[in-house]
């Protein structure tokens, strides 16, 4: 890859945030905010989304097992109340709070934000400069078995769905966040959790392994007939923790035409787990260019989990993408390979799975 210096700016089409949620919880703390007000608080504001040339991506709704615990800052991943299981019926009540969340936000907006149901309309509302929204569930606990509740999502424009997040529920199971650890913690995907695979192929709802165990991700690889698609994981090879893929793994995600997003946590970056602000920009660098390596450069995304983990301090918010991406330059990466890894690789993936 050349190493052709710009200062372009490239609109970034991000695999997951947690914008919605911090909204929420907010919310429920009394301390509601406005997404378009320029606030130091989180990672994600509509003002600095603008100055960052942050384009829009898949927002996720996460039902946190613990609405107290604020996950961008001292999350604790050894402590069970984080992980507890949520009923269906309250995942449901919460997951329609962060859609109503979302319509509202769009609503609001003057045409600013697009809540986007096809992937021609996240093109062109990326294109027109405004902020592409493509909802996600990360952990199906609102899903009824019988699928009722996602006819419902996808018609309020649902379009990607990680099984599981680091709990069990009626689909599957998910991983811990422990280090040094692998992914072949606990079973596979249940039956119900089969259909879903099924149903969501039909659809055309993207199917996200991110938190799932690697039981469940070699049961998902034999049904679905999609890309697959880990939103937001990093190199096992790299940084050993749960949370990460073997190249094994990543090997299927190759053969399945599939997406990797690089996720900004720095648990999940760091070849020693740790949970430290103090972490270079060259170590996310190292787990693009060995995804890069192992998928190709069509294959491999942003997934920041802005919002819901605790970035390098140079990615302290949306605003240090920019710096990243500087820092891919100094590494070789080419114009062209940086503005498929800032966006046209999600845009694909999402055309894929809707085909």
């Amino acid at each position: 890859m050349p190493n052709d210096v710009s200062n372009t700016l490239f609109p970034v089409f991000d695999g997951h945030n947690d914008t919605l949620l911090k909204l929420e919880i907010d919310a429920i703390k009394g301390q509601e905010r406005s997404f378009f007000d320029r606030t130091d608080k989180g990672h994600i504001d509509f003002e600095r989304a603008r100055e960052a040339h942050f384009a829009g991506g898949l927002f996720a709704m996460f039902v946190p097992s613990n609405p107290d615990q604020d996950f961008s800052k001292a999350f604790d991943p050894n402590n069970p109340v984080n992980f507890q299981e949520v009923p269906q019926d309250q995942a449901l009540a919460f997951t329609n709070r962060l859609f109503e969340r979302a319509e509202s936000i769009a609503a609001a907006s003057s045409g600013s934000v697009v809540i986007c149901k096809s992937p021609d309309e996240n093109l062109e509302t990326v294109n027109a400069g405004k902020i592409a929204v493509s909802l996600h569930i990360e952990g199906a606990e609102a899903i009824d078995t019988d699928f009722r509740a996602l006819e419902d999502f996808y018609q309020r424009g649902l379009r990607s769905i990680g099984l599981v997040w680091s709990r069990a529920n009626a689909f599957g199971y998910g991983v811990p966040m422990s280090h040094p650890a692998s992914p072949d913690i606990g079973p596979g995907l249940t039956d119900a959790g089969r259909e879903l695979v099924r149903t969501c192929n039909k659809l055309g709802i993207l199917l996200d392994v991110s938190h799932l165990n690697e039981k469940g991700f070699w049961d998902l690889a034999k049904i679905t007939d999609r890309p697959i698609v880990a939103s937001h994981s990093n190199a096992h090879a790299i940084c050993a923790s749960s949370r990460n893929l073997t190249d094994a793994q990543l090997a299927a995600i190759k053969e399945s035409g599939g997406l990797v997003g690089v996720n900004f946590h720095v648990g999940f970056l760091r070849p020693d787990g740790g949970y430290k602000k103090d972490t270079s920009l060259d170590v996310v660098a190292d787990h693009i260019a060995y995804l890069t390596d192992h998928l190709g450069e069509d294959h491999v995304g942003l997934g920041s989990d802005f919002d819901g983990c605790m970035p390098p301090k140079d990615l302290h918010d949306v605003t240090g993408l920019p710096l990243l991406f500087d820092r891919l330059r100094a590494r070789g990466f080419s114009t062209q390979s940086l503005e498929r890894l800032a966006c046209r690789n999600w845009i694909s993936m999402l055309e894929q799975a809707a085909a």
